[in-house]
């Protein structure tokens, strides 16, 4: 195992004056045991430990990283914007440029607010569906995690999962009364809360690609119905695309589906590295809100010159080089190379796109309640052996694995020999 002693110190620092160590609970290492290390820096696919150790990286900062950490068309554009000013809390161009490339690539999208988390955009995606329809509850999914909005940590993925909280503390009862939960590709189960509460549902919310309980793609028509449940009873349909927006490709997976949603949440990709979000959708459902309408929405980093500097040039090198293709050859690669040892191994591994998962359960996975028949000591022991032999995967069996273009043939060679070992040792 390598030796990790300045994490270990930096750690036992941390817990004193950080509730947990961590400022986000899936950093903890509590999915699969041990302590997390620290990082000192990290350039293309690799990121290097305070200790000197050295990984290749499939976290990718949870995605937003989908050219590899520190792409020199990114940083130079940080660069360049920070030495005009770091934040002015008055309009800036960049903010213009973002807004009109983002519809261009997302036509549901005909206008757009810039936000500061992934969590700002679903939140504010919720409060004006709400305003617009003059409706009160909301439907969401299993497992699907939209950040931690009170309404929406119900039944949630990611890190509530992980640390086995699906309902949080703080949450008011009155609050969680307005949020339907229901499975996630399950059609009749939607269709009978519509015939029964449908004049009273605000929005249908859901990940189109649900990546925090695992990568669990939709079934064949199962987003189609959502679209025509919600057209027929006046519902907003709002795809939360953070992870998946213009990361599976192009124009997200509203493209891939054919399918428009009334409201988008975006995030990860779209900053460059930096912290962002944004929503947006129909012009008439934006125009509701303040100033020009009765719904308020504001933020004093909203829009900053740096994260908008990051995003488009990472977008525009993305777009550049295709890097969809490169993206697509990359993943199909890691998959052939690990689904046969996976299967045999009584594994089932999901990937779309540059988005993965490897769940330590026979599938067929279709939603939360197939998620959690795995078996997460086994996926704890696959893991630190993959680590300790230099590839670093989410350190929870409901996380998300990413590709990026600094990914090499190499890295992928490497790692799929790394894992049908890791495999054996974990069983």
């Amino acid at each position: 195992m390598p030796a990790r002693p300045r994490s270990q110190e930096l750690f036992a620092a941390a817990r004193a004056r950080i509730p947990g160590g961590v400022n986000s609970p899936v950093r903890a290492f509590r999915g699969v045991g041990g302590e997390p290390f620290f990082v000192d820096h990290a350039a293309g696919a690799r990121i290097r430990d305070v200790d000197g150790n050295e990984y290749i990286d499939y976290v990718g900062t949870w995605g937003p990283a989908i050219l590899g950490h520190a792409p020199k068309v990114v940083v130079d554009a940080v660069r360049e914007a920070a030495g005009r000013g770091l934040s002015y809390g008055i309009p800036n161009p960049l903010e213009v440029e973002m807004a009109e490339l983002i519809c261009a690539w997302m036509p549901s999208v005909e206008k757009v607010r810039m936000v500061n988390s992934g969590t700002e955009a679903t939140m504010s995606c919720l409060r004006l569906a709400r305003g617009f329809t003059g409706r009160d509850k909301i439907v969401k999914f299993e497992g699907c995690y939209h950040g931690h909005v009170d309404s929406l940590l119900v039944r949630a993925g990611s890190g509530a999962l992980t640390l086995g909280q699906p309902d949080s503390a703080g949450v008011p009862r009155e609050l969680a009364a307005l949020t339907i939960t229901l499975p996630f590709n399950d059609e009749a189960s939607v269709e009978r809360t519509f015939s029964r509460e449908g004049d009273k549902i605000a929005a249908v919310i859901v990940e189109p690609l649900p990546a925090n309980a695992g990568l669990i793609p939709p079934l064949p028509g199962y987003l189609q119905k959502l679209r025509e449940l919600c057209t027929a009873h006046g519902a907003l349909l709002i795809f939360d695309e953070v992870m998946t927006g213009f990361r599976v490709a192009r124009g997200g997976m509203q493209e891939l589906t054919g399918i428009r949603a009334d409201l988008t949440a975006l995030g990860k990709v779209i900053g460059g590295g930096l912290p962002v979000g944004a929503f947006g959708g129909r012009a008439d459902i934006m125009d509701h809100l303040a100033p020009d309408g009765p719904v308020y929405q504001a933020g004093t980093l909203s829009g900053n010159p740096l994260a908008m500097a990051a995003g488009l040039a990472q977008l525009r090198e993305l777009e550049k080089s295709n890097a969809w293709n490169r993206l697509e050859e990359l993943g199909a690669r890691l998959e052939s190379g690990l689904r046969a040892d996976a299967a045999t191994c009584g594994c089932t591994f999901h990937r779309v796109g540059s988005m993965f998962s490897l769940f330590f359960a026979e599938g067929p996975v279709h939603r939360l309640d197939d998620a959690k028949k795995c078996d997460t000591a086994k996926f704890a022991n696959f893991f630190h052996y993959s680590l300790e032999h230099g590839v670093y995967f989410p350190p929870s069996q409901f996380e998300t694995g990413f590709i990026s273009t600094a990914h090499t043939d190499e890295d992928i060679v490497r790692t799929v020999g790394v894992v049908a070992q890791a495999l054996r040792h974990a069983a």
